[in-house]
């Protein structure tokens, strides 16, 4: 079977269950609502609106808003695309597929290659997914404060752009993941541990040590960020935000990541015998 082919077999097989589109619907809820919130209570301080003693703390300064509040899709929603590329091996292993995906592409190779694909295809929906839940209820939140949205920049089209990329290599990861993995609990279980917990913990703990920060700045969602261009976690953390990736270090970063956990599972798990 030709990689078209086996593009096509999984993008079939994605769409024809409900898993992808009730993390859509998830992800677009929970996107939309965060943003719309912060922009609301960051546009209100930076216009005056709220008093920034009512918060005990200062306000952003508007100019910076927009992609802060933007960027919100990928500093906080890159777990979703992360947990569809894991769902989308791991179904797999869980339901027995596997061996019927295996007989239908007897190349190993173009049966993960195929997956990529679909994984990158998936990325790009949710990224776009993701986007118009952050910006339609941000933008129009934050012109209502009188707050410029610069939807007219070429810069912010630009960080709108390197955030669908973001999806598209989490969900390649994601997919990497799960090979790697294979067991599903264990999979999701591992990935929502890291992303929900630990490297937040990680990067935290970096603002107020010397030292952690440079190893922060290297992980994972840090990487992402980077490649964004702007985090709502880098902006409320000077002390780390200040010694940043820049945006294309950060992209190769996450692509390294991606590449180097794909080459791992096909050289450890997806060659072995399935049972």
């Amino acid at each position: 079977m030709s990689l078209v082919r086996a593009s096509r077999s999984e993008l079939t097989k994605q769409f024809t269950t409900s898993m992808w589109w009730i993390l859509a619907i998830v992800l677009v809820a929970y996107i939309g609502a965060t943003a719309g919130g912060l922009a609301a209570t960051f546009g209100a301080l930076a216009s005056g609106a709220l008093d920034q003693n009512a918060v005990g703390g200062p306000a952003l300064p508007a100019d910076a808003l927009p992609p802060i509040i933007y960027s919100l899709a990928t500093a906080m929603g890159y777990v979703f695309p992360l947990l569809l590329g894991t769902l989308l091996v791991t179904n797999e292993f869980r339901h027995k597929t596997l061996t019927p995906t295996f007989l239908a592409t007897p190349r190993r190779g173009t049966a993960l290659a195929g997956k990529v694909v679909a994984g990158a295809v998936m990325g790009v929906l949710y990224g776009v997914l993701a986007i118009v839940a952050t910006v339609a209820p941000g933008a129009g939140l934050l012109a209502a404060f009188d707050i410029d949205t610069r939807l007219g920049d070429s810069d912010t089209w630009a960080l709108l752009g390197r955030m669908i990329i973001a999806f598209v290599l989490w969900a390649l990861i994601g997919i990497a993941v799960g090979a790697l993995v294979r067991n599903q609990v264990a999979a999701v279980v591992g990935v929502l541990a890291f992303t929900q917990f630990v490297e937040p913990i990680l990067r935290t703990v970096a603002a107020f040590i010397d030292g952690v920060s440079d190893v922060a700045r290297f992980l994972p969602g840090a990487a992402s960020d980077a490649l964004v261009g702007a985090s709502i976690y880098s902006s409320l953390a000077a002390p780390v935000s200040d010694e940043g990736l820049a945006w294309w270090v950060g992209g190769l970063l996450l692509l390294g990541y991606a590449a180097v956990l794909l080459v791992l599972a096909w050289l450890f798990s997806w060659r072995r015998d399935v049972t």
